[in-house]
């Protein structure tokens, strides 16, 4: 059985708004860029009020604004000819920053676990650069693996609308940031695999 695969979705969905954008002159970059500062005003706002539980409702708002520039920008970029070098790299910065101020700050809200939070950012990026680095030995850009970019989106966001909805951090927190970490590791993992093998069949 094959897998559901959201991106074809958002892209017919989100197409007219992207070519509505694209007459009115914004670029992929522009769109590239909201997102980056979205996600940074996200994570500031619980940065600064990290005893507010509400606060922590900015992160999923954020990453559904991240997700819709996502698929916009590469809609503008290839079918109303937005596309550049430059976007190129601001389309992979974009993914390890967002992660970084979106989810960093969550490591000071009282009664999660700061430390765990942290190495899942961080092997965050080990895997979205292993990815990467997959095209300096002949291989495709890899995102496989279970613990890519939307599903740590949405363990995410389902960590902060429970903590926002009154849950108390605990046992469970833990737990889910572990599961996080366990995953990440198999993704790095995999994607090393797969780009090896790719590129020396």
């Amino acid at each position: 059985m094959r897998s559901f695969d959201s991106k074809p979705f958002f892209q017919r969905l989100l197409r007219p708004l992207a070519a509505t954008l694209a007459r009115r002159g914004v670029t992929a970059n522009q769109v590239t860029a909201a997102a980056m500062v979205v996600s940074a005003v996200a994570g500031a706002i619980v940065a600064a009020v990290p005893d507010l539980r509400t606060a922590l409702l900015a992160v999923p708002v954020a990453l559904g604004v991240r997700l819709v520039c996502n698929h916009i920008d590469g809609l503008i970029a290839r079918e109303h000819g937005s596309q550049s070098r430059l976007g190129a790299i601001l389309n992979e910065q974009n993914d390890v920053f967002c992660d970084a101020v979106l989810y960093l700050p969550l490591a000071g809200v009282p009664g999660v676990p700061g430390a765990l939070v942290v190495v899942a950012v961080l092997l965050g990026v080990v895997a979205e650069m292993t990815g990467v680095l997959a095209t300096t030995i002949g291989a495709d850009r890899r995102t496989d693996g279970p613990m890519s970019k939307k599903p740590r989106g949405l363990v995410v966001a389902g960590l902060c609308l429970a903590l926002a909805a009154g849950a108390e951090p605990g046992a469970w927190t833990a737990a889910v940031l572990a599961a996080m970490i366990a995953l990440l590791v198999v993704t790095v993992l995999r994607r090393t695999y797969a780009a090896v093998r790719e590129a020396t069949s």
